[in-house]
């Protein structure tokens, strides 16, 4: 039982950086917090269903579809609404989240609710790794977390668009002054942190349904991993993801799966309280403030 116990934790450590990581870019570059982020992910499954269910079209090819259309929805999200708040906090986060509202209820009220509205797994097979059975669907997740987190990091080390990305990150008006369009980072940031949402649901979707929920779910992880890791560091989302994934997986082995979502509260309300700035966060500490 602990062994299995750990592969499938590990597992979900993976999903929860899958969640986390397209959040975290846009965050990171832009400044902005996509409250959306969840609406984006639900939105991107319903679009692939529709084009598989409706239109026929080949699994992978609806999901390259959607994928593409989810992220071009974030670059216009950014040109049509962001662009004109951008800077005020409060005013992002209430657009943002009001945005992520008006999908997900849209579908509710279209009626896409029920457990028929669900994606198929990519390769229907199993194995038994060390007297644990794991299915090839959450064999795949951890092959294409790990190869997505090794391609951003050699994207934003040796691209120029990765490096202006990263530019813009550490000091805007620096990068403003060599020429870089923060405006254009910005609107690239957002879309790519759509796309990665969609990504996500394409293959963590199948081990469940699709339900317009799983959108406030999906942020709240990604705030919560986000939150402890520290806004705008990868390393940060990688350990926190790996630290309340563990917890998640041991506290429903060995407790209750009713306590699973408390941990994560809990380690965002012990993080912030300890070090309001998360694990690996480089925003100014509360005494620096003063």
């Amino acid at each position: 039982m602990f062994v299995g116990t750990v592969i499938y934790a590990v597992v979900n450590s993976v999903i929860l950086a899958l969640l986390a990581i397209g959040f975290n870019l846009t965050f990171g570059i832009s400044g902005v917090a996509n409250f959306a982020y969840g609406a984006l992910y639900i939105m991107s499954a319903y679009l692939s269903w529709m084009l598989l269910n409706l239109l026929e079209l080949p699994f992978l090819v609806a999901a390259v579809i959607s994928i593409i259309i989810t992220t071009l929805v974030g670059a216009l999200m950014y040109r049509f609404v962001l662009m004109r708040v951008r800077g005020q906090a409060l005013s992002e986060v209430i657009a943002t989240f009001g945005i992520g509202l008006a999908i997900l209820e849209l579908f509710r009220y279209l009626g896409f609710v029920g457990f028929e509205y669900t994606l198929p797994v990519f390769i229907d097979h199993s194995f038994v790794i060390f007297g644990a059975y794991i299915d090839m669907q959450r064999i795949l997740i951890v092959i294409i977390g790990v190869a997505l987190i090794i391609f951003l990091w050699l994207f934003t080390h040796h691209t120029s668009l990765g490096l202006a990305f990263r530019g813009i990150a550490q000091d805007e008006r620096t990068a403003l002054s060599l020429g870089i369009n923060s405006d254009r980072i910005a609107t690239l940031s957002v879309s790519f942190g759509a796309g990665l949402a969609a990504i996500a649901a394409t293959i963590i979707i199948p081990l469940g349904s699709i339900a317009p929920s799983e959108g406030y779910e999906v942020l709240i992880k990604a705030l919560a991993v986000c939150i402890i890791g520290g806004l705008g560091s990868t390393g940060g989302v990688i350990v926190a993801s790996f630290v309340i994934g563990f917890a998640e997986r041991f506290t429903d082995s060995y407790i209750s799966s009713h306590w699973t979502m408390i941990v994560s509260l809990a380690a965002i309300l012990i993080v912030l309280t300890i070090k309001p700035s998360g694990l690996f966060g480089k925003q100014k500490e509360l005494e620096e403030r003063i």
